[in-house]
Parts: structure tokens; sequence; C-alpha cells
């Protein structure tokens, strides 16, 4: 068998960066929603810069009109331009390009006919910063340059004394600096927008995952339970009337396997139904390690099958991450030796450790087909084991063996296990 692969530097960085992502879940958890209330509701983001413009605008366009007695129609052109901004914001979510073409030119009419210094043309940077914000970037880009290139060649021309160097440089200023803001906003949601999906697509890969382990774990504890179950019962069926004593046996294991299967089968389910943490009505039991093998062995073998443990990892200080894979690869495998290999009457299971890392070997001397893929009949076993290998950096095998039966054997490498334990 080849030996694995080192993990890789980048792989290790990898592992370290989840591990920082998971401790940082909480505060993950509150920037995302920091970030969704940032935003102004919608009825605000609407209404707040239609109200404003209005209030900065019209009222100021009146007065101005009062106190310097206006003719009627100056007058009314004057509030007209005034209120063409407002007006034009409240069409600015559905339509924000035409949105900032219309303030543009509201706000050049405003420079030639607002003959006295007034307020700024508000409308137009709600107008620019909301096109900018709303993915109409070059509709404000070429408003702004037709708009402001179009007033100051109109301006040249007829002479216009109210444009003045001064009022032409605040206003390049002030253009720039509202440009700037709707950039920079638009910047941070973007951010915002892009940091909320990889949360999100995060959360989905470890639920899915989570949920692939839980898989894993309900078909390990199944199958080989029910098949014990079915196996022992069928001894007690056939033994009943010759051996009263032996069939009581077959019993007492059925009653003691299907408790363990139960109690394992609950914890899973209260860790599924539980939101905030495990279930308190769920019994709690350990994880399997390697000291529960022997009594695994002895369930396993019958008056027809018997199951040798060489164990030459009792003196080793295994990795509990290594334990459970080992435990589980070991339990399916001689699950599959009762289903599947027929005319098998020894089975020998072997833990060692050598250069590559920790070794087990599962062999029987059966003699019926290998046991099917989830392809062909729906089963999860021999990839269950595959992946509880895999996720340790190791590799599993399985096929005919030598002279007969069949064998599985998996290696995990030990720096991979040692690096999964720190991370744990």
């Amino acid at each position: 068998m080849p030996a694995p692969s080192a993990p890789s530097r980048e792989e290790r960085r990898a592992a370290a960066y989840a591990l920082w992502m998971q401790r940082h879940d909480s505060w993950n958890g509150w920037h995302a929603g920091a970030a969704e209330h940032a935003r102004f509701p919608r009825w605000a983001s609407l209404w707040v810069p239609v109200l404003l413009s209005f209030f900065v605008q019209v009222p100021v366009a009146v007065a101005l009109a009062r106190w310097f007695h206006l003719a009627p129609t100056e007058a009314a052109v004057s509030i007209g331009i005034a209120l063409i901004g407002p007006l034009a914001l409240i069409g600015a979510r559905r339509f924000p390009g035409p949105v900032v073409a219309v303030t543009a030119v509201g706000a050049a009419l405003d420079l030639f006919v607002n003959s006295h210094y007034g307020p700024p043309y508000l409308a137009l940077a709600f107008g620019i910063v909301s096109a900018i914000v709303r993915n109409a970037r070059v509709w404000a880009w070429v408003s702004i340059a037709v708009a402001w290139t179009a007033t100051l060649s109109v301006a040249v021309a007829m002479g216009a004394d109210r444009i003045t160097g001064p009022r032409i440089a605040a206003t390049t200023l002030g253009i720039l600096i509202v440009v700037g803001i709707g950039e920079g906003i638009r910047t941070r949601r973007e951010r915002g927008d892009e940091f909320r999906r990889i949360l999100s697509q995060r959360r989905q890969t470890e639920v899915q995952a989570e949920r692939v382990r839980i898989a894993r774990e309900l078909h390990d504890v199944l199958a080989h339970s029910l098949s014990q179950i079915n196996v022992q019962a069928g001894v007690g069926l056939h033994l009943m009337d010759k051996q009263p004593e032996k069939a009581k046996e077959a019993l007492a294991s059925i009653k003691e396997t299907s408790k363990t299967a139960l109690d394992e089968v609950r914890t899973v389910l209260g860790v599924l139904r539980a939101e905030g943490g495990a279930d308190p009505s769920a019994p709690l039991l350990p994880e399997p390690d390697l000291s529960r093998l022997p009594g695994l062995v002895a369930s396993v073998a019958t008056g027809s099958l018997t199951v040798t443990l060489d164990d030459r990892l009792v003196a080793e200080k295994v990795p509990k991450p290594v334990q459970l894979a080992l435990y589980r690869i070991a339990q399916e495998s001689l699950t599959n030796v009762t289903r599947h290999a027929e005319g098998a009457t020894h089975a020998t299971v072997m833990l060692d450790r050598d250069s590559d890392g920790y070794r087990i070997e599962i062999r029987d001397d059966g003699t019926g087909s290998s046991p099917p893929t989830a392809s062909e009949s729906g089963g999860r076993g021999l990839l269950g084991m595959r992946e509880r290998a895999e996720l340790l950096g190791g590799n599993l095998s399985a096929g005919p063996a030598e002279g007969g039966g069949f064998a599985v054997v998996a290696t995990l490498p030990a720096h991979a296990a040692e690096l999964r334990e720190t991370l744990a």
C-alpha cells in the first residue's frame, strides 16, 4: 500500500484558518448582523432625500422671491426649478439613472436663474449618490460631465458674471466630494454583500458536512446493531427447541444490542433537535474508542464464526479521533462479514503502527462477494469507511484478499491525526 503523503503547507494553513473561523463564529454573526442593520430602511432611503432636498431648496426659493420682490414669472421659474430635484428623487429607486440626469439639469438651470446665492442644489447630491449606489454609475458620471461642461460653455458664451472662478471651484469640489461619498457607500455595500455571501456559503458547507457526519454515524450504529440483532435472532430461533439456554443468551444479546443502539441513536437525534446545545433528555454516551473493540469482537462472534483481535496498539497513546475512526472501520467491516461473507468461519482484526502511521486490517475467509457499493444498492458502508480515513489524511482499500476471503485495510498518518486532535 502506498504511503500517505504529508499535508501540504496550504492544507495546514487552511486547517488553521478553519479553526480560527470556528472560534470567531460569534463575532462573524455579530458583524454580519451589524452590516445588515447598517442600511437605512427602504422607506427612509427613498423619502429622507426627497424631504431634505425639498425643505432645503423650496422654502428658501420662496423666501428669496419675496425678499427680492421678484416678478411673478421669475419667482415661479425659480420655485419650479427648486421643485424639480425633490420631485425627481421620488423615482430614484426605480430609475436612478434618469433621476440623476434630471437633477443635474435642474442644478445647471439653478445656476443661471438664481441670481442670488441661495442654498446648494441638494437634490443633485442625493441623485448622484443614489445612481452610484444603485448600479447607475455611468449615468451619474455622464450626467455630471455633460451638465457641468454645458453650464460652463453657456456661461462663457453669455458672459454670465455670476458664475465666477471661486463658484466654479467650489461647485467642482462639491461634486467630487459627493461622488467620493457615493463610491465609498457603494464599495462598503459591496464588501458587506460579499462578506454575507461568504459567511452564508461557509455555513451551508458546515451544515452539509455535519449532515454527512450524522448520516455516517447513524449508518454505522444502525447497520451494525440491526445486523447483530438479525444474526442473534436467527440463532435464537434455531436453538429455541434444542438448546433453550443458548436461545436465552441470544435474546439477552439482542436486548443489550438494541438498548445500546437506541441510546446512540437518541444521542444523535438529541443533537439534531437541540437549538442551543445538546438535548438534556438525550442520553450522553462517550464516543467509541479502542477500549470497546474486545466487546465489539465478542458481540460479532457466533457459533459458526470466530473473530480474533490482534491489538498491537495497547501501549500506544492513540489520539481520540483516530480511535473513533479505527473503531468505526472495524465495526462496519465486521458487519459486512456477517452480512456478505458467505461461509465465513473466521475473521481477524489487526491493529498496528508502522512508519506510515496507524494501520487496521480486517480479513475474513468467506466466499461471498464484496459488499455492494453505494451506487449498486444504496449502501454507504464502504463510502463511510473511506470518508473516515480520508478525513484524517489516510486512505482505505477494500477488495478480495490473496488466498480467498475479503480484506479491508486502512492507514491513518500519525501527524495528520495529531493535527486533527489539536484542531478539535
